[in-house]
């Protein structure tokens, strides 16, 4: 089963209370681990993205899409990146687990629908 495990930064005020170890500690965990899942063969892909203050958002008002600067207008958390990787749910779990061990922030982990593996409904 293919599952996107979804890595939550904070921004801002939260940063702030982090000491320059944590975050340099924060950045080793993530290499480490990106550097294990790609030699172990388990990630499919991944990506970290930009700054949400570089992000745009398209909501539907006043009947058009209309984009707009920033991914939320009040958010202390956003998306940071993801990784998909092709293991069991329990693996996807463990992998998040060790991350969110040290970074204290949330991490999303939903399968992939694809082909056969889709779930039913």
């Amino acid at each position: 089963m293919k599952y996107m495990i979804m890595m939550f930064g904070g921004l801002g005020a939260t940063l702030q209370n982090r000491t320059p170890e944590w975050i340099t500690g924060m950045h080793e965990l993530m290499m480490k681990l990106d550097t294990e899942l790609k030699e172990s063969g388990e990630v499919v892909a991944s990506h970290g993205l930009v700054d949400p203050s570089q992000a745009k958002t398209v909501r539907f008002t006043g009947g058009v899409p209309v984009p707009t600067d920033g991914p939320f207008a009040e958010v202390k958390e956003s998306l940071a990146g993801y990784w998909i990787v092709e293991v069991s749910e329990e693996r996807a779990l463990e992998i998040a687990s060790q991350v969110v061990a040290y970074t204290e922030y949330p991490m999303e982990v939903r399968r992939v629908m694809h082909g056969d593996d889709a779930p039913q409904q």
